[in-house]
């Protein structure tokens, strides 16, 4: 598998077999670069404009905005837990909704604009290959509870996202550097993509910031 981070929580997730899924894309106003993205499959995690600019898709079959299970290709199911967008059950920002993508013989999370998280959640986030995590907070959890987060459900490699960086620098969330203060992994490697597989795991970093593009 090959997973690119486009920016915000947009990744492209590319399947040994050349099957495409984009995750939560973003519009124009996130501040980075709008791209065209063909691919097989789309993924929403909540209906505000910087998770759910579908139009950027190109020939997409599937759209999953939703929770429960979803068969997108023999071997590649998505499961959708429904969750909140703020730590006041929804009162200020709605749902959000996370995605758990099984394929290529692993198992990876996507949390979406993730507000909240108790012991329950957390007990369905466990037995994770890769987790897609967000960490700025103010709109989403930030770096001090993403990290108890993963302390707490053990994933085999994180990925953050949702962080300020130049692009949106007006944004009021943290940068990146304050989560992987959090997690003590200050000397996370910066890659432009991931190429995994089940079997190479174990050799990958157990966090890891994909640079944007």
């Amino acid at each position: 598998m090959l997973i690119f981070h486009h920016g915000h929580s947009e990744f492209l997730l590319e399947l040994a077999d050349g099957y495409r899924i984009l995750t939560d894309p973003f519009d124009a106003h996130v501040g980075y670069p709008m791209r065209r993205v063909r691919c097989d499959a789309v993924t929403v995690s909540h209906a505000h404009g910087d998770h759910s600019e579908v139009n950027k898709a190109e020939n997409y079959t599937a759209l999953v905005d939703h929770a429960g299970t979803t068969v997108l290709a023999p071997g590649v199911v998505v499961k959708g837990i429904e969750s909140w967008h703020d730590d006041q059950q929804g009162a200020l920002r709605g749902p959000n909704r996370i995605y758990i993508l099984e394929a290529d013989g692993l198992r990876i999370a996507h949390l979406g604009d993730l507000g909240a998280w108790d012991d329950a959640l957390a007990e369905r986030l466990t037995g994770l290959d890769i987790l897609l995590i967000p960490v700025g907070g103010y709109y989403t959890i930030d770096a001090q509870s993403a990290a108890a987060l993963c302390h707490r459900v053990q994933p085999r490699m994180i990925i953050p996202m949702h962080y300020r960086t130049q692009a949106n620098a007006d944004w009021p969330i943290a940068p990146v550097e304050d989560f992987l203060s959090a997690m003590d992994a200050q000397d996370a490697p910066r890659m432009p993509l991931l190429r995994v597989t089940a079997k190479d795991l174990s050799e990958q970093p157990r966090v890891a910031v994909l640079t944007e593009g």
